[in-house]
């Protein structure tokens, strides 16, 4: 079987989460899909490539291998909706972003496959993720996640016009100290050539809300970026080389700054 994610190990006091970075469909579940579906279209899309200087930072990573059309592993196991009165998709969706159908008919998981894929996909990510928080703040008293997303930036479905290019997400000011989201909004709005915004129409999913615990020293702030800053938003969806070279030097400042401003948050 196809591990679930990829981890690795680092020494900085910064965890890197990629939920929806992930391509492979189980065939199991592949032969079931429609065509729309396996374009995969809603992939965050080449980030492990995009912040691929992070090695050389000391920075630990895990990216899901598998498509958020198996398990969305930025949804809660319970499926609430994390965005109340809007529009989202769920733990185990149906429809694309376009409101596209996933599956053929009938072929749509029941809720004992929905269980299955929970305790098969979703839950060792999160149990590898908890493990690596757990890790570094055996080294570090304060540790940041830093939870990697991107989206297309126009999706009618969740958001009107066109998404700012770099969106953060501290949950509303709770999953992090202000000071630390400031911060990278800070960076972000010295680079004009991009539009940012904190706690807009992404305040963070799951992940950043479940593992942002100030008081217990994790410290969890989500970016979710346009992904016409880095690659096509038509299929294939390919990388755009002289965006990438553009971008990830802003990432590498955004990532830089984050650890720096770990060693002087209040851990009180």
């Amino acid at each position: 079987m196809t591990d679930t994610f990829r981890l690795a190990h680092g020494t900085a006091p910064l965890l890197i989460s990629m939920p929806h970075t992930g391509t492979f469909l189980p065939p199991d579940i592949a032969t079931r899909l429609t065509d729309a579906a396996l374009r995969l279209p809603d992939t965050d899309w080449h980030m492990e490539r995009l912040y691929d200087f992070t090695g050389a930072l000391g920075v630990s990573l895990i990216a899901a291998t598998h498509s958020r059309y198996v398990i969305d592993l930025n949804r809660p196991p319970d499926d609430a909706n994390l965005y109340p009165g809007q529009d989202t998709t769920g733990l185990c969706p149906v429809d694309t972003f376009r409101r596209e159908l996933l599956y053929l008919s009938g072929q749509q998981p029941d809720t004992a496959e929905l269980q299955r894929r929970i305790g098969q996909y979703w839950e060792p990510y999160h149990a590898a993720l908890q493990s690596e928080l757990d890790r570094l703040l055996q080294l570090h008293r304060r540790v940041i996640l830093w939870d990697a997303h991107s989206i297309c930036s126009v999706s009618p479905r969740f958001f009107d016009g066109r998404l700012p290019d770099l969106n953060f997400g501290s949950a509303g000011g709770s999953a992090c100290d202000q000071s630390l989201a400031q911060r990278v909004l800070g960076i972000a709005r010295s680079h004009p050539r991009y539009t940012s915004v904190l706690d807009g129409r992404f305040k963070g999913g799951y992940i950043t809300r479940r593992y942002g615990q100030p008081h217990a020293g994790v410290h969890a702030i989500q970016l979710e970026l346009a992904q016409i800053t880095y690659m096509s938003e038509e299929y294939p969806y390919a990388l755009d080389e002289s965006r990438v070279a553009t971008l990830r030097p802003v990432l590498m400042e955004l990532l830089e700054a984050v650890m720096q401003t770990s060693l002087g948050l209040d851990n009180s």
